[in-house]
């Protein structure tokens, strides 16, 4: 599936090291900051991704001296190619205001960083192409449409606003749970042959809305 392979290569083809399983095969643990301008409007979203520990193994191969975690710079050009490759899905973060599609311009800010655990977390920030008032609901979902990468909010700080006007707050709805047929769905065949433009991870995706006087 020509959706599933790339979205496999905006993620550092990561196929290649993990052996057949139901989905997910990536999992990233997200925080979000919606960060605002001076003028009180909605300039885009700034994202953390953590991944998951094999993930990380795979990204540092190579990389650091005497057993350390590799530095910003050694990461430098993963961080760019991710950046690349991601863009093609819209970074996987899809943003609406009063129900119409909102569009984002390249990533900007991208580095890669890991902790001394050697967990990699990827950094950047996504502006909006026009930005928007904030007197209308915003909101915004990180998922992958095929459910390759499985992302869930942080419990901790999932989600904060930046230089947000006095009363803006953020909310966040959790999806409905997946009923029974769609449960029976979550196996490697159904994946492989699902519909190019299917969009089945939205339905495990959580909402952030944010909302302004």
């Amino acid at each position: 599936m020509k959706f599933l392979k790339a979205s496999t290569l905006a993620l550092l083809t990561l196929a290649s090291i993990t052996p057949a399983q139901a989905h997910p095969h990536v999992w990233v643990a997200a925080r979000s900051e919606v960060v605002f301008g001076a003028d009180g409007k909605i300039l885009g979203v700034r994202h953390a991704w953590e991944f998951d520990e094999m993930y990380s193994a795979f990204a540092v191969q190579g990389l650091g001296k005497d057993g350390k975690p590799p530095t910003r710079e050694e990461l430098a050009p993963l961080a760019k190619t991710n950046a690349e490759s991601l863009a093609e899905f819209d970074y996987f973060t899809f943003a609406k205001q009063n129900s119409a599609k909102v569009a984002f311009k390249p990533a900007q800010d991208v580095y890669l960083e890991a902790n001394d655990k050697k967990i990699v977390t990827l950094h950047f920030f996504v502006p909006l192409e026009t930005p928007v008032a904030a007197g209308k609901p915003f909101s915004f979902q990180v998922y992958d449409p095929t459910y390759f990468v499985a992302f869930a909010f942080e419990k901790k700080d999932p989600v904060k606003l930046a230089q947000a006007p006095a009363g803006c707050s953020v909310s966040l709805v959790e999806p409905a749970p997946l009923v029974a047929t769609d449960n029976r769905k979550l196996s490697e065949a159904f994946f492989q042959n699902m519909s190019p433009g299917a969009d089945f991870g939205v339905k495990l995706a959580t909402r952030a809305i944010v909302a302004c006087p």
